[in-house]
């Protein structure tokens, strides 16, 4: 297993832009925890930064034998707003921070039918670099249902253009996230997410969805029982022989009596026993 945290660790829930832990206590955290990668955010570092800012990120990660698995290079992909797909439109910045940080994939937006061509231009241009372009399964996008997501795959037809798993987003537009659905997703499988929640009518939060209106949900740590069945992920996962990153995208513990680093070092502990 190749386990990757992301810097949404290090940030709330509900506020995507304010890192609330520097690069370096991050990275130091992932080593600890026993992670192999971290998966780089806006919040961290972006196409908004300065170049030193970004060779010194990839140097803070090198220096503790850490792989950036992936970037998400600017806020409005991160918010996955009507601005989301600008990148495709303009993606040699992304390409060029990727490439800045030694990341082979760059998480994208796809909100619509005509950003499809755009995709498919912007993955041109990544191949170009030896560079993989992903999108997350993820509300409010085409990306929400797994017909959705197989139609816009197909569509953009490119061997560079491929999906991030994640299994609560399938979850809450009232998809399976089984063994099935990872099968059929599998020749596209790039990265994986996992975030932890129990649906709850009245939870303490809700986001929209174009399939199925408002979805309430409680946020659970990855390692907390009653939500995602992260063992028939793996299950389904193990099938299909993925060896890629597994990714823990899970917004850090509001619970001030709960550390970041405390809930990281359980989340790797729990998955790998659970990998095994």
């Amino acid at each position: 297993m190749h386990l990757s945290v992301s810097c949404r660790i290090a940030e709330s829930f509900l506020s995507k832009e304010e890192a609330s832990m520097s690069l370096e206590q991050l990275a130091d955290l992932a080593v600890a925890a026993g992670y192999d990668a971290i998966c780089m955010r806006a919040s961290q570092v972006g196409v908004q930064s300065p170049i030193d800012d970004v060779l010194t990120a990839r140097k803070i990660a090198e220096d503790r034998g850490l792989d950036i698995s992936m970037i998400t290079g600017d806020f409005d992909i991160v918010y996955n707003n009507d601005q989301g797909p600008e990148c495709l439109r303009n993606i040699t910045p992304y390409l060029d921070l990727a490439e800045a940080l030694g990341a082979p994939l760059l998480r994208v937006c796809v909100k619509q039918q005509d950003d499809i061509v755009h995709a498919q231009a912007a993955a041109d241009k990544a191949a170009d670099r030896g560079l993989t372009l992903v999108h997350q399964c993820h509300t409010l996008s085409l990306f929400e249902t797994l017909d959705g997501m197989v139609e816009c795959l197909e569509a953009i037809d490119r061997p560079n253009f491929g999906l991030i798993f994640e299994a609560a987003n399938l979850e809450e537009c009232g998809q399976n996230y089984g063994a099935a659905t990872i099968e059929r997703l599998s020749p596209w499988i790039r990265n994986v997410y996992l975030q932890n929640q129990k649906l709850n009518p009245d939870g303490e939060v809700t986001l929209d969805t174009w399939c199925r209106g408002p979805v309430s949900f409680d946020i659970a740590q990855v390692h907390e029982p009653g939500g995602i069945d992260f063992a028939s992920v793996f299950k389904g996962l193990k099938t299909i022989g993925y060896d890629g990153a597994i990714t823990v995208h899970q917004s850090g513990p509001e619970d001030d009596d709960t550390s970041a680093v405390t809930a990281a070092k359980e989340t790797a502990n729990y998955l790998r026993a659970l990998w095994e």
